[in-house]
This record gives C-alpha cells, sequence and structure tokens, in this order.
C-alpha cells in the first residue's frame, strides 16, 4: 500500500483513489479525507497520535477497511457502528480502555484490537453475525461474554496475554471456530521446562544475515563461535531466532519460547540445539533450513481474512498431498501427546520441499492442554482438527486432478468433511485421524 502525505491530500493529489495510508504526525482526522468520500474503501491512518474520530465519519460512505494502529485512542470510536460497509477494523497498540456497547458495525468480519486496555468486551459481541477474526492478546480481560457463544461465524480468535482467570468455555460450542491461542492468562500452566538442551550466550553464536522477522522476533543466520562441547557438528551452519520483549498479535514471546522447547524432537519439527538466555533477550539455536525448502502457503489476506492463499503456479500431486497430509497428521500426534496445541495450523507456517518433506513452525500461537478441564482439552482438539481439515481442504485445491483416482479424491474431501463438522464432537481427533490417512494408497 503506497503512502501519502498530508500535503498529498491538501492538494488534492489522492482524488479518486481507493487506498489512502498517511502517517505524518496526525493528531486528527484530516477535513480533506472527505473528498475521497465516493471512491475511499481503504483508509491507513496508523502510527499517528489521533485520540477520536469526527463524528460525521461515516460520510465514508464506501469505506470497508480501517486501521489506526499505534495511535492514541482511549474510547473505541461508537461512531463507527454507522459505517454500514466497514468490515475490517484495526486498533492495535493504543491504550483503548472502552468498547462501548453497539459500538461495532453490524457487517465487522476482523476486529483487530491486540496490546490494548480493556477489561470486558460488551454483551454486543453476540450481534456481530459476521465476525471471523477476533484479536484480543496483550489486553486486562478477566472473563468474555457469554454472548460470544453466538458469534457462529467466528474462526480465530486470539485470547493470550489477559488476565482471564478461567477458560472461557462459552468459545467451545462455536461450530467454525479452528484457530485459538490463550496463553499467558492467570489460568494457565507453564509449559514444562527442556533440560535436554543446552544454555548458551549470545557471545557463543554469531548472528549475520536476517533470514526472516515476524510479529515474535527476528531470525538471523548464524555460526557457532564457542559450541557446547553436545552439539555433534559445530561447524554447521545455524539459525539463530532472538525473540523481542513485547507482546504480539499471538500473544507473549516467552510463551512461544516455552513451547518451541516442549515440543521436543519429532520428524517435521524444526531442531532446536540450544536455548540463548541473558537479562535482556532471550533465544533460540536452530540448525539452518536447507534452500530447497519454501513456504507452502501465503497468510490470509484482506479478502481471505482466515484462510491461507496459494501462489496461482502451486501445483501438487497427489503424492505429495497424500505425503503432507501424512506428515503433518503425525507431527499432531506428536504434539497433541506433549500437551500443545499449535493454535496456529496453517499452510503459511508450513515450509515444504520438492520431495513433499515438510517443516511445521511457529509457536506462537501455542496453548497448554493442561490447563484446560478433560472435557474443555477433548473440545480443544477438535477445534485443532478443524483447522487441519481446513488445511486439507486447500491443499487438495492444488492438486491435479486429471492425475487422481476419483475414490481417492473422495476420501480425502470426506476426512476434510468429518474435520469441519460443525459439531465438534463428530470430529476424528488426531489418532483417528492419523490412522486413517495412514492407511489410505494412492494408487
Amino acid at each position: 500500500m503506497t503512502h501519502h502525505t498530508l500535503n498529498d491530500l491538501k492538494n488534492g493529489r489522492l482524488a479518486g483513489l481507493r487506498e489512502v495510508k498517511i502517517s505524518d504526525g496526525l493528531t486528527e482526522v484530516p477535513r480533506e479525507i472527505f473528498d475521497l468520500a465516493d471512491t475511499l474503501e481503504i483508509l491507513d491512518l496508523s502510527g499517528n497520535q489521533i485520540k477520536s474520530l469526527p463524528d460525521d465519519f461515516a460520510r465514508l460512505s464506501h469505506l470497508k477497511i480501517l486501521f489506526l494502529a499505534n495511535n492514541d485512542f482511549t474510547v473505541f470510536p461508537k461512531v463507527l457502528s454507522q459505517c454500514a460497509k466497514l468490515s475490517m477494523i484495526g486498533f492495535k497498540a493504543n491504550k483503548i480502555s472502552q468498547l462501548p456497547e453497539y459500538a461495532l458495525p453490524k457487517q465487522t468480519r476482523w476486529l483487530i484490537l491486540t496490546d490494548n486496555k480493556l477489561t470486558h468486551l460488551p454483551d454486543s459481541i453476540g450481534d456481530l453475525p459476521h465476525l471471523q477474526k477476533l484479536m484480543l492478546a496483550g489486553n486486562q480481560l478477566a472473563e468474555l461474554p457469554l454472548s460470544i457463544a453466538q458469534c457462529h461465524a467466528l474462526e480465530l480468535i486470539r485470547i493470550s496475554a489477559n488476565q482471564l482467570t478461567a477458560f472461557p468455555g462459552a468459545l467451545l460450542g462455536l461450530p467454525k471456530l479452528a484457530w485459538l491461542a490463550f496463553s499467558g492468562n492467570p489460568f494457565c500452566v507453564p509449559f514444562p521446562e527442556n533440560d535436554a538442551l543446552p544454555t548458551v550466550s549470545f557471545d557463543d553464536v554469531s548472528r549475520g544475515e536476517i533470514l526472516g522477522a515476524g510479529a515474535s522476533g527476528i531470525i538471523t543466520r548464524g555460526d557457532w563461535i564457542n559450541a557446547p562441547t553436545t552439539i555433534e557438528n559445530p561447524q554447521g551452519p545455524l539459525a539463530v531466532k532472538t525473540f523481542k520483549g513485547a507482546v504480539t498479535s499471538d500473544g507473549y514471546p516467552r510463551d512461544e519460547f516455552a513451547a518451541s522447547l516442549a515440543a521436543g524432537v519429532q520428524d517435521g519439527l524444526i531442531p532446536i540445539l540450544a536455548t540463548i538466555i541473558s537479562e535482556l533477550e532471550m533465544g533460540l539455536v536452530m540448525e539452518l533450513i536447507e534452500e530447497r525448502f519454501s513456504n507452502l502457503g501465503q497468510p490470509p489476506n484482506l479478502e481471505t481474512c482466515t484462510r491461507d492463499v496459494f501462489l496461482k503456479d502451486t501445483v501438487f500431486s497427489p503424492e505429495k498431498v497424500l505425503k503432507m497430509a501424512q506428515s503433518l497428521s503425525r507431527i499432531m500426534v506428536h504434539l497433541r501427546a506433549r500437551d500443545i496445541c499449535h493454535g496456529d495450523l496453517y499452510a503459511h507456517n508450513i515450509l515444504v520441499n520438492e520431495a513433499g518433506d515438510i517443516l511445521l513452525g511457529d509457536f506462537g500461537a501455542a496453548s497448554h492442554y493442561v490447563s484446560l478441564s478433560h472435557a474443555h482439552a477433548k473440545a480443544l482438539e477438535s477445534i485443532e482438527v478443524r483447522a487441519f481439515g481446513c488445511f486439507l481442504e486447500d491443499i487438495l485445491g492444488t492438486m491435479k486432478l486429471e492425475d487422481c483416482r476419483i475414490d481417492f479424491i473422495t476420501t480425502l474431501k470426506k476426512l476434510s468433511e468429518s474435520c469441519l463438522r460443525p459439531n465438534a464432537n463428530q470430529r476424528p481427533d488426531f489418532a483417528r485421524l492419523q490412522e486413517q490417512l495412514c492407511a489410505l494408497p494412492v494408487t
């Protein structure tokens, strides 16, 4: 999205635009924005110092998406309820402590309130029939309203890093919920420590080229400067992940750190060689992933909201699709045995090579089954099974249908459909899913 300036707006250079992004030290919404009311659909005023919206903000009658991250709002602006087409709203990293009743537009599909000061949600949250994605990590919520059980379209919710004293059971009956993260609340049991790995300092490894950056940290290419004696190949190239301290859209980086260690060793998980803990930072030393691995999918976009997208030329053979599904089911059985809910089971968090080998990463949304009662833990597994069903449905869409036997396609579709059943009690668990997939021949 192109960056614009206040001068661009005032001098009429943005006339007729559909998308506008201005981060220019604004303390209020400039009145000239209403000159774009006939065309403006996406407005991004993040990174300013705005505290409120004008009372006539709804004059932007075509507005569908609004981003106001990193501003100075303390109260969610109720005027947004009058924006008939507004469906995606982002107020990440403000100071919002109040979300008034009926302040949200009926068309709300994607709501981002990460890293604010909310202590409660309004009961009217249950009156949002289209709400699919709800980002609430890093607030001060002590409970969720029971009305959230009426959000039948909700597929993804982040409630990590709040003040919840009990797991909100009202979420467990939602028919489409597939991605749930709740770590970092008072009711949560910490992940067990992994004493099997050596602990080193940042002085023991070099940090060079940046390989990737996410909400929770930065991954750089590295090498051993002073390798522990237990390292089998001290000359091997490394990847060093350095965690940030702040809350992310998924929760606390320290919970991701702990979950990554608790996952242990399993084919399909990136091997961790050592931990790094200092007064200011923490990190992981991992094996460097071979260049032949690439992302299986791309993250959801503004249009798809909760579902991954794939590059146009992404095509997999039936053999690779089955291999990936079987491998992922084995990984999920392993994680379930270690009481880890991944929470972000998506193709964009999976790396794949030409042979169809996969690596699952990103434990930022992981939660601990031990924090829940037996009944709630069983329901949580069925939620993650639904995420697996979405994954399976997505990769089936990349398959060369002309190369497939009809009964093979039918069986995989039925497996996916069984994971997507609205009634969570009718979905298979991961052990049963693995058994079914591993018994399925391609030819």
